[in-house]
């Protein structure tokens, strides 16, 4: 696509993007803004709809970088969720995509993340997932390897915590893992997060140039390309195109989504199925051969109930309800006050 190209809304390309990056040259997380970049342009996604949230850490300073004509707020560290909660439920015509970090998720934050998944919120949630604290020079994070080493040498002896198993066990509807240098599939999975309406938990492998791209790091740029093994080959095709002929019988799977549009998955794996809970576990539990990282679409379930379906909210969003509507009158709580005596 050229910068003048418009898509579906009549927007180019430029329209989605945000500031110039002050990361690190070669860092994970500029592909994957350009990866977002391009799957809201591609689908059409009207910026101003889509709200960004973020917490502390590089990650969270993404946002920044994509989409600079939508709604936009940086929290503090680890709290990301509750204010994407608040957020979702105040107006639910938003497309809200959280920004996150293996620190900010796994660490300081993983209290609210577990509560996010368990509810699942309609909400795209990335962990742009390096395994160390690049803000504070390269610290092992939650989610490092063990054995990995630092460029000073010392060697983590701790077990990661797996991000994708976790949020599948507590709730979360849509769960996959690619690497920011896979292209194809992370943008792949970027669609088919926007497609859907529940938690969308995309743990992206994003090697830090600074601190943890060496020979003994586990989650470097040479690693991932020796060691990653897709589970699927991803392709998203948008509800308003024809997919009848692109595929050929017996080799794909079609999920359907919220929104009518589909995910087809090209397996590599005859009999796996992404709407297999506990086989998705189980995958992520024993991955192909050991020291390989699983890539893929791991769990997907359109219908589960989210948030929002559980409490049961008015079609028109909170933000947009006059006072009389959303304030209990004086009646109403003299008589709780009474009831309470």
């Amino acid at each position: 696509m050229s910068a003048q190209d418009q898509n579906r809304i009549g927007l180019t390309v430029l329209d989605y993007r945000g500031g110039k990056s002050t990361l690190c040259a070669g860092c994970g997380h500029n592909a994957i803004s350009e990866r977002i970049v391009e799957a809201m342009y591609e689908l059409g996604i009207e910026p101003e709809r889509v709200a960004k949230l973020s917490g502390i850490g590089c990650s969270s300073k993404s946002p920044a970088y994509f989409m600079s004509r939508s709604h936009a707020f940086n929290a503090l560290h680890g709290r990301m969720p509750s204010v994407a909660t608040g957020a979702v439920l105040a107006n639910r015509r938003l497309l809200a995509l959280g920004v996150s970090g293996d620190g900010d998720t796994a660490s300081i934050g993983i209290g609210q993340f577990v509560h996010l998944v368990r509810r699942n919120l309609p909400v795209i949630y990335v962990v742009e997932d390096n395994g160390v604290y690049g803000l504070t020079k390269g610290q092992f994070s939650a989610t490092a390897d063990a054995g990995a080493k630092l460029r000073t040498g010392a060697v983590n002896p701790l077990p990661p915590i797996d991000l994708c198993a976790l949020a599948i066990q507590l709730g979360a509807s849509y769960v996959g893992r690619s690497f920011s240098g896979d292209k194809r599939q992370l943008a792949a999975l970027l669609k088919g997060a926007v497609a859907h309406r529940g938690t969308a938990v995309l743990d992206v492998i994003s090697p830090c140039v600074t601190f943890n791209d060496h020979a003994g790091s586990t989650k470097s740029y040479a690693w991932m390309k020796d060691h990653e093994q897709p589970l699927q080959e991803l392709g998203f095709v948008p509800a308003y195109e024809d997919i009848a002929v692109e595929y050929a019988p017996g080799t794909a799977l079609e999920v359907t989504l919220h929104d009518g549009s589909r995910l087809t998955l090209q397996k590599l794996e005859e009999e796996y199925d992404p709407r297999d809970r506990v086989r998705a576990l189980a995958r992520l539990a024993a991955p192909p051969r050991a020291g390989e990282v699983l890539t893929g679409l791991f769990f997907v379930d359109p219908a589960a109930p989210t948030l929002v379906d559980a409490l049961e909210l008015v079609d028109a969003p909170l933000a947009t309800l006059p006072e009389e509507a959303v304030r209990p009158p004086p009646e109403a709580l003299r008589k709780i006050v009474d009831e309470l005596r």
